[in-house]
Formats: C-alpha cells, structure tokens, sequence
C-alpha cells in the first residue's frame, strides 16, 4: 500500500524559508517519479517541482533557483526545501508519486499542506 504523510509547511514572512517533508511507504524512491504540486486560491493544481531518477530534476520557472526538492533514499522522505518566499507561494502544497512523470494526474498523493507567505 503507498502512502504519502506530508509534514511542514506554515506561515511566514517574504523573504524566508521552509521545508516541506512529504514520507513515503510501499514506494521505491529511486522508481518512481516524485513530484511536488501547488494550488493556489482560484487556480489551478500545478507541478513545480519534479524528481525522476533517470531524468533528474526539474522545476516551474516561478519557482526555479529558489526552491529545490530532495529525495532521501534512506529515510524514503522526499523535501521541497523553499528559500526567498513570496507572496505569490503562498497555497496548499501537495507531495505526489507515479511511476511515470508524464502521467496526468499522479496515482498517488499526500494530504497536503498549507504555506501562506506575509508581505
């Protein structure tokens, strides 16, 4: 059975940080394709961060150079670590696993996550 616990997430100012923590059971993180979704109020779930172990990893351009998304084999928890936050971040951060990245939607995801950034 594959579950994803996510954990972290908040509040904070622009400009700071966070880390999400996403722990996966009954999945291989080095066979699957991981991923990171936001949704923000009024629009749509998006990918902003993907990790596959053949591809590498790649990322939404709003969120490219300031977050980054970590897979730890060794504790099977995937991070999206967060840096320089702003406004616009703020929204329900989902962690997601599929055995393909181009599978639309994902087969599994975590119960999500609230990050709301100040200004």
């Amino acid at each position: 059975q594959v579950v994803l616990v996510q954990s972290g997430g908040g509040s904070v100012q622009a400009g700071g940080s966070l880390r999400l923590s996403c722990a996966l059971s009954g999945v291989r993180p080095w066979a699957y394709c991981l991923a990171w979704f936001r949704q923000a109020p009024g629009q749509e779930r998006e990918a902003i961060a993907t990790s596959d172990s053949l591809d590498g990893d790649d990322y939404a351009d709003s969120v490219k150079g300031r977050f980054t998304i970590v897979r730890d084999s060794a504790k099977n928890t995937l991070y999206l670590q967060m840096h320089r936050l702003k406004p616009e971040d703020s929204g329900m951060y989902y962690c997601a696993a599929d055995q393909s990245c181009i599978n639309d939607p994902f087969t599994y995801w975590g119960q999500g996550t609230q990050v709301t950034v100040s200004s």
